[in-house]
Formats: structure tokens, C-alpha cells, sequence
């Protein structure tokens, strides 16, 4: 049987402990360089699975981010983000990482091989959520379990792999294959094959957001401000947006409750909050449209 790209030898590995400390430093920064060069190639199919998400989130079904190991700590990160970056409730949000996430420095390693976890999490799962399975080899139990079980109640599911051929891509509705090259430090993928995964599940979170209406002109329009530098990022939003001084920001998203894109609206010029939550709802959580409206009255 043919070895994982995962698991093969770097060309520069060998000797590898015999170089001077900066000649590997800078071989390990450019092992990661061409690892997140190799996420070009799957635009096209991580723009079509954001779709897939953002169906989810705007009928108020559920994000699943199932992984093991550092595919989890990748997982899990996106997932945590989405709150305060997006404000995608945490109820439509649940991360599966296998052995659960951990409280301390260590990781267990076994449990990327156990499956009875995966499927009492996964209990619950209905044909209306996503699944984002991630896992370098494409082949860990505790992931494959879980695209199966998606696949089995009409879920959706988005397998994000490093390996080409192998289970979880076939499972996978949207199978998203990073071609990472073999590690500097074979079989640590943590390192360029983590870095790629990095990568598309940010792209995948943030072209979801994009098509819920969350992002205007590149900025997060529907973030939660739960603290002093995103207050301030918040007034610099409407501010920008708005054409208005940072007083009148601050004295518009008062009015909005602290909502970024109904205080835009009211510093626009927009009557009152209840106008601006209907004209958002009318184009489902898009700012532009109603910007564009509200200028040509």
C-alpha cells in the first residue's frame, strides 16, 4: 500500500538534524508557505460548501465541526469564533472533538479511534444541518463515523482532507482535498497540513458570513461588541459606513441596542430601530440593498 502524502519523507528531511537551526527555520517557514499556497486550488469547491453552511445557519438548523487532534484544535477555533465575530448563536453551533476538548496541556490520542462518542453527539443531527469533518489522513475513525452518520439522516457534509482517495472525501457532499506536500517533520500535521486546514475553515466560515449579509465592504457588520476594542471597532463601523462622526456611531448604535447594522441604518438616516430590523428582514440580513434604497429616496 502506497504511503500517505502525510506520512511521507520531506525531499529536504534528510540531514535534517544536522543543519544549522536557522537553515531549519527557515525550511519549517517555507514547508508552511507551500502548504497554504495549495488551498488556491479548492476556491471554487469551499465557496460552494460556505453555501451549504449559511443554508443551515439562516434556517435555524446547526454547524456540526467533528475532528481528532490538531484537526480538532483547528475545528474547534473556526467554531469558537463565529460568536463574537459573526454573531451566530451558540445554540446553532456544537463542536465534536474526539476525547472532548481539552482543559489542559495534554491531548489524548486514542480516542481518534473510538466511535461510540461520535455517535451519542451525533444523536440529534437533522437532514438540515452541516457536517464539517476534518482529518489530514481522510481516514480517522471518529470522523468517518460522523460523515456516515450525516449522511444516513440527508445531513450535509463537508470533509476537509489532506489525502487524496480517501473515505471521508467519498462520504462527503463537498469534498475539499488539501494537497499539502509531505511535512518538514513527517507526519506532524499539525504543522503544513494544520496550516492548510487553518486556511479553508476560515475561508468557509467568513464566505458564509458573506452570504448571510454579515460582511459589507470587508467589515464585520454583525459582530458582537463584548468588549471595550470591539466597542470601538463597532462605532468605527458605523462611522465609516454612515459617513458620520464617531459621536453620532456611538449615539446610533445606543438606539440599535448595540446591533452594528441597524445603527448603521439609523445614522443613515433611517427613522427608527423597528424600520431598520424590518428593512434588514425584508432582504434577509443584507445592509447594501437597503443603503442603496434609503440613498435614492
Amino acid at each position: 500500500m502506497s504511503i500517505r502524502v502525510t506520512e511521507q519523507l520531506h525531499d529536504m528531511a534528510l540531514g535534517l538534524d544536522r543543519r544549522p537551526l536557522a537553515e531549519i527555520a527557515l525550511l519549517l517557514s517555507q514547508g508552511q508557505g507551500a502548504a497554504a499556497a495549495c488551498v488556491d486550488a479548492v476556491a471554487v469547491q469551499i465557496a460552494q460548501a460556505s453555501q451549504s453552511m449559511a443554508r443551515s445557519i439562516s434556517c435555524g438548523a446547526k454547524l456540526h465541526y467533528v475532528a481528532a487532534g490538531s484537526s480538532g484544535l483547528m475545528a474547534a477555533a473556526d467554531a469558537m469564533e463565529l460568536g463574537g465575530t459573526f454573531s451566530i448563536p451558540p445554540t446553532q453551533i456544537r463542536i465534536h472533538m474526539a476525547g472532548g476538548l481539552p482543559t489542559g496541556a495534554e491531548m489524548p490520542g486514542g480516542t481518534e479511534d473510538e466511535t461510540d462518542q461520535i455517535r451519542e453527539s451525533l444523536a440529534g443531527v437533522g437532514e438540515d444541518d452541516t457536517v464539517i469533518a476534518v482529518s489530514a489522513s481522510g481516514s480517522t475513525p471518529y470522523t468517518i463515523e460522523a460523515a456516515q452518520i450525516a449522511k444516513s439522516v440527508g445531513a450535509s457534509v463537508i470533509g476537509i482532507a489532506n489525502n487524496a482517495g480517501t473515505e471521508l472525501l467519498t462520504l462527503s457532499d463537498h469534498p475539499i482535498l488539501l494537497t499539502s506536500p509531505p511535512e518538514i517533520l513527517s507526519g506532524s500535521t499539525r504543522m503544513g497540513a494544520g496550516t492548510a486546514q487553518k486556511i479553508a475553515l476560515n475561508m468557509l466560515s467568513t464566505l458564509m458570513a458573506v452570504e448571510l449579509g454579515h460582511v459589507h465592504d470587508g467589515m464585520m457588520v454583525n459582530l458582537t461588541a463584548d468588549n471595550a476594542k470591539l466597542e470601538q471597532r463597532a462605532r468605527s463601523i458605523v462611522a465609516q459606513i454612515a459617513a458620520v462622526d464617531e459621536a453620532a456611531a456611538a449615539t446610533a448604535l445606543k438606539l440599535a441596542k448595540g446591533s452594528v447594522k441597524p445603527a448603521i441604518l439609523i445614522a443613515s438616516g433611517m427613522g427608527n430601530l423597528s424600520e431598520a430590523q424590518a428593512q434588514l428582514t425584508a432582504s434577509k440580513g443584507h445592509l447594501r440593498p437597503v443603503l442603496e434604497k434609503l440613498k435614492n429616496q
